[in-house]
């Protein structure tokens, strides 16, 4: 198992903290889908996303949040 340090995160995202973010919602939209579908079956799916985020296959996009009107 690789071990994925919070510098290859931060190199990729910006910040560790935004990448922690997209990496874990990555991995609930995996765990969303069938079984068969995802390749790598000895991994969990938190380390399967943040190996994604670390190579680049995971791309992202910011939406800024909208303010509600009172």
């Amino acid at each position: 198992m690789r071990i994925i340090t919070p510098s290859e995160v931060a190199h990729e995202a910006g910040n560790k903290y935004l990448g922690v973010l997209v990496a874990a919602k990555f991995s609930r939209l995996l765990n969303e889908l069938p079984r068969d579908r995802i390749q790598e079956h000895g991994q969990k799916l938190t380390t399967l996303a943040l190996e994604s985020m670390v190579s680049g296959d995971l791309t992202y996009k910011l939406v800024r949040r909208r303010r509600s009107e009172a």
